[in-house]
């Protein structure tokens, strides 16, 4: 149940707003609890713009009542007791192994989990979870080094960390790296169990790609899978659960497969399991059908050939600066565009046949049908890719819808580009609130995004320790 009236009097004395605005905030907050009930949660507002009601509303409703939710949300937190913001939950300390910028613990902190230590080897993705996340201490460094792996674990000591969280860097592994059996970096896995047997935490997660339960590495003169090497090295003190999962399964508008490896120290009371599904999917529909259409910038053409091949260009790129920042306008080039325009939803460019894709020089392009292709409106989107900027590469356009009928009779579709980085951040589970400095480089953020694991799966992962 939502306070109207002291909402509406710490609007009044916080805000400055004239008594309309404050009415009709009031007013919004209690259509959203009238379609989901109100509780103080970072996903609250994620919950709500999934259920049919908030989708039936238009565009503007809907922008008011996520503004209200947000300001209810302020409201709520300040005015909280602090004997009970103190005592809603304990806190427990985390150190995050190859943390990267932190994508994964984007709801960790509001739900009670302290991560004090991280430690990442690439300086410019350690120098932005820095920033990001100014009460952790990051570790910039090799962890295969003794020097840097005993500082790390000497500090993890000291602030008595609770839980291990490592996501092993997978390209050795990947279906879409080289998968070389020799790769160094399956080797990491050691270090993460050097680490466990040292700091002795209460519970332990490692997440991966499917094939990290099926990859031998070398451990002295021996091969062995990488799960035996954990139930050899771990297993007389530790529970330990592994499961393959898809995170669309969890309110992840995203398939993602995902090795998961939760251990539970043997003295502990709760042990920790991977969450049931939730039996509910949410669809690319769901999660970006309500973003207003946007052209890309063709960059091999002059002012005159783009507006006669997207008329609406700059009038679309107005609008979406206004809804963020990191939905900017794709740049591709012309006969990729035009190929896309005539792709429905759901298609490759490659089943056109007389826009088919073609190179500079009007030869066919040769690819896999997985690229030149549209999204699904009415499924969870595929697993975003590193290289996700591109309409020559996997499964990266938007889904468009049919703009209008050219004069050949052919549907020209809208959004014939990839995805922005804004909606790569919705498919991937990222809150709005999350505090990404906005200086940051849209191209590196559309990298480490694709390496990410969405942060409402791991959120539904630690709260089985709540």
């Amino acid at each position: 149940m939502v306070e109207i009236s002291n909402f509406k009097l710490w609007l009044t004395e916080h805000k400055n707003y004239i008594p309309k605005t404050i009415s009709n905030t009031a007013s919004r907050l209690k259509r959203a609890d009238s379609i989901l009930g109100w509780y103080n949660d970072d996903i609250y507002l994620f919950r709500l713009e999934q259920t049919d009601g908030y989708q039936a509303l238009s565009c503007d409703v809907r922008s008011q009542i996520k503004r209200a939710v947000k300001l209810y949300s302020e409201y709520v937190n300040e005015n909280q007791p602090q004997s009970t913001k103190s005592s809603r939950r304990k806190t427990m300390n985390i150190l995050s192994l190859f943390a990267n910028i932190g994508v994964a613990e984007a709801y960790l902190k509001d739900m009670g989990f302290n991560v004090v230590v991280a430690n990442e080897l690439i300086e410019r993705r350690a120098i932005l979870y820095s920033k990001i996340y100014p009460e952790t201490h990051m570790v910039c460094g090799d962890i295969t080094s003794k020097k840097v792996f005993d500082g790390i674990v000497q500090e993890a000591i000291d602030k008595n960390v609770d839980i291990i969280m490592a996501t092993p860097p997978c390209q050795g592994m990947s279906t879409v790296g080289q998968m070389q059996a020799d790769d160094i970096r399956n080797r990491l896995v050691c270090q993460v169990v050097e680490a466990v047997k040292e700091i002795n935490p209460k519970y332990v997660m490692i997440e991966n790609v499917p094939a990290f339960f099926t990859t031998e590495i070398v451990v002295g003169n021996d091969k062995i899978l990488i799960p035996e090497l954990l139930n050899k090295e771990l297993g007389d003190k530790y529970v330990i659960k592994k499961a393959i999962i898809d995170t669309k399964d969890y309110s992840v508008p995203q398939t993602r497969e995902r090795a998961i490896v939760l251990m539970t120290r043997i003295d502990q009371t709760k042990v920790w399991t991977v969450p049931d599904k939730d039996g509910v999917i949410i669809t690319m529909r769901d999660v970006i059908g309500d973003i207003p259409k946007l052209d890309p910038y063709i960059t091999d053409v002059d002012e005159k050939e783009l507006l006669e091949i997207v008329p609406h260009y700059y009038e679309r790129e107005a609008v979406a600066l206004q809804i963020s920042k990191w939905h900017t306008p794709p740049h591709h080039i012309k006969r990729q565009v035009v190929a896309m325009q005539h792709t429905p939803s759901g298609q490759t460019a490659f089943d056109n046949e007389v826009y088919y894709p073609i190179r500079a020089d009007g030869k066919p392009v040769k690819g896999f049908h997985n690229t030149y292709k549209r999204q699904n409106w009415d499924a969870p989107a595929y697993t975003v890719t590193m290289d996700n900027r591109k309409i020559s590469s996997q499964n990266n356009v938007h889904p468009g819808r049919v703009e209008y009928i050219d004069k050949d009779g052919q549907e020209i579709y809208s959004d014939a580009r990839a995805l922005t980085l804004y909606e790569l951040m919705k498919i991937m589970s990222i809150p709005d609130t999350w505090p990404v400095p906005e200086d940051t480089s849209e191209a590196f953020l559309r990298r480490i995004i694709g390496e990410g694991i969405p942060p409402v799966f791991v959120k539904k992962v630690f709260e089985k320790l709540l």
